[in-house]
């Protein structure tokens, strides 16, 4: 029976490999580095953030799964093999996503930094509340977790619209898609979501110049940004710009240019910001690990791997 390599960078590496042993129906699971000089025999490459090099060093290898949503590490290395690249999905990792979306748009709709302020001087007033019918969300990227959260957000009462690279077609919301509709798109949207993967389109997408057209006079009472997709997307010293200049009134970032985030960036200390370590869509090991070796017996069986990456698109 085939092998596994397991090479995981971050602090879930020693939860993968054992989930990933509990699961593995009698086949060998190895570990990187240990297995650094037993490669032979390895068919799949279950990794996040391996090496650059490290794949091309597996002589038998079948099929890559990469063990979370963003592929760009993967795809940026020259020396990837020429087979199938699969990304994990799971509803739990789409219910994630889509619950720290929901809490973080309400946290900005509901003011919710300024009652926190509020509490730490002991004053009780209150400010003007719209209803969400009043409030513009625009989502960018509508693949399964952006359509799911812009769907969970229309369910709220917001006014939802989705921005992506091509049409989309979502029930009761409205939709762009391309260059040519993102102004529209902008203009109309006050809180702004960006799900977008890492591609060479979405690279620095969230400029200051993007920021200057989102709608900044509506029932919000200015414009915020809430990004859980990926850090390149975002340039981190246009949004401190905003934030100062007031083209923003507040931002949620889950992902950054470099993570962890230095400790000298101003967002850290920013009034208007609010920080999580990279974990809106954080994944359980013991979750997706049965889905892994289930992805693993299809391909071994002649059928093609679910969430197949499209290396031309990026994702």
């Amino acid at each position: 029976m085939s092998a596994i390599l397991v090479a995981v960078d971050g602090p879930q590496a020693d939860d993968w490999l054992e989930a990933l042993k509990v699961n593995a129906k009698g086949r060998e699971v190895r570990a990187w580095p240990a297995a650094a000089e037993n490669l032979g025999g390895v068919a799949f490459a279950c990794v996040w953030l391996p090496p650059r090099g490290l794949l091309a060093q597996l002589p038998d290898l079948k099929a890559i799964i990469n063990l979370g949503a963003g592929v760009d590490h993967l795809l940026a290395d020259p020396a990837l093999p020429a087979v199938p690249v699969a990304r994990v999905a799971h509803a739990d990792l789409t219910t994630r996503v889509t619950e720290y979306v929901v809490l973080h748009v309400l946290m900005h709709h509901r003011r919710q930094r300024l009652y926190d302020a509020q509490q730490r001087e002991r004053l009780w007033r209150v400010h003007d509340q719209p209803a969400a019918g009043e409030v513009a969300v625009g989502v960018m990227g509508l693949g399964v977790i952006g359509s799911n959260a812009a769907a969970a957000l229309a369910r709220l009462g917001f006014k939802v619209a989705g921005w992506s690279r091509s049409p989309k077609t979502l029930p009761g919301i409205e939709t762009f898609h391309g260059p040519a509709e993102l102004d529209a798109f902008l203009a109309r949207t006050e809180i702004l979501v960006c799900l977008l993967p890492r591609t060479h389109e979405t690279e620095g997408l969230l400029n200051l110049a993007l920021l200057r057209r989102l709608k900044c006079d509506g029932a919000a009472g200015g414009a915020y940004l809430v990004n859980a997709g990926r850090g390149q997307s975002q340039i981190d010293a246009d949004i401190v710009s905003a934030l100062d200049e007031g083209t923003l009134a507040g931002v949620t970032l889950d992902v950054f240019q470099h993570e962890p985030l230095a400790d000298d960036s101003p967002l850290w200390r920013h009034p208007k910001v609010t920080i999580t370590p990279h974990n809106a869509g954080d994944i359980s090991p013991r979750v997706f690990a049965p889905q892994v070796i289930a992805q693993i017996e299809r391909f071994e069986r002649g059928l093609p791997l679910d969430n197949l990456v499209d290396r031309a698109r990026g994702y």
